[in-house]
């Protein structure tokens, strides 16, 4: 037995947490970075052979490529990867910094480039897959989250342009669409925590098509048949959840 390894970020809370728990019940191994620490503590006891942690900012390349060393010394592999440490700041773009959306695209856009920069070398001798964490809202656009949305619309962008540089060397880049989760990053959408998603679900959902090589994953077919739509009625569904989400008084 020699389980293949995943490389998850953002993996101490919300989806990234309950897709390391998932993966490790099913018998992958895991290497999980974030910048905290709490909740992966907790499962390095239970799964000491199946579990590395690592404290890292995806926004800084050294950090990045130190860590995935550190996974290619002690498993000597890397098959799959996982971006999905993210950071959403609420405001509308008059009311912001341009510091803020530069953190922003430091964290959910070049410390995705970060990462797959670091593994490309390893991937190119035996292939892989290169799991990218979108989101509706880079389709469609939302008020009051400018910095978050270009992102992830960057991130689209990006991952069909790697999708075909990286097609000769049999590594599959796509992205995984959640749907509207409840973790820290919606929080201040203003939505009721009832109408949001259980990111226990929805990360146990994924981390169940982890092999899968599919342009688009979707956790659901809810969200399969949502995405169906918003790809070509973008803006339609971007004001329309922009409005209900509109505070009241």
């Amino acid at each position: 037995m020699n389980p293949k390894v995943v490389l998850i970020t953002g993996a101490d809370n919300g989806i990234g947490l309950a897709m390391t728990k998932t993966l490790l019940k099913d018998g992958y191994r895991v290497a999980a970075l974030d910048l905290s620490m709490e909740n992966l503590d907790l499962l390095r006891a239970t799964y000491p052979n199946h579990l590395s942690v690592q404290v890292c900012d995806v926004s800084d390349e050294n950090q990045v490529r130190a860590a995935v060393e550190a996974v290619i010394q002690k498993w000597e592999r890397i098959d799959i990867v996982v971006n999905n440490a993210a950071l959403a700041i609420f405001n509308r773009f008059e009311e912001r910094t341009l510091d803020e959306t530069r953190r922003e695209f430091d964290v959910n856009y070049f410390g995705y480039v970060n990462v797959i920069a670091a593994v490309l070398p390893h991937m190119k001798a035996r292939g892989g897959i290169i799991h990218n964490m979108s989101s509706g809202v880079g389709i469609t656009g939302f008020a009051r989250l400018p910095g978050y949305t270009s992102t992830k619309g960057a991130i689209e962008s990006l991952t069909r342009t790697l999708a075909i540089e990286f097609a000769p060397y049999k590594i599959h880049v796509n992205v995984m669409h959640p749907p509207l989760t409840n973790t820290k990053s919606a929080s201040p959408l203003g939505v009721p925590a009832q109408a949001l998603a259980d990111p226990a679900i929805v990360g146990r959902n994924l981390a169940r098509k982890i092999e899968s090589t599919k342009p688009v994953i979707a956790s659901d077919l809810q969200t399969a048949i949502y995405l169906f739509f918003a790809y070509r009625y973008p803006l339609f569904f971007g004001r329309l959840f922009s409005r209900l989400s509109e505070p009241k008084g």
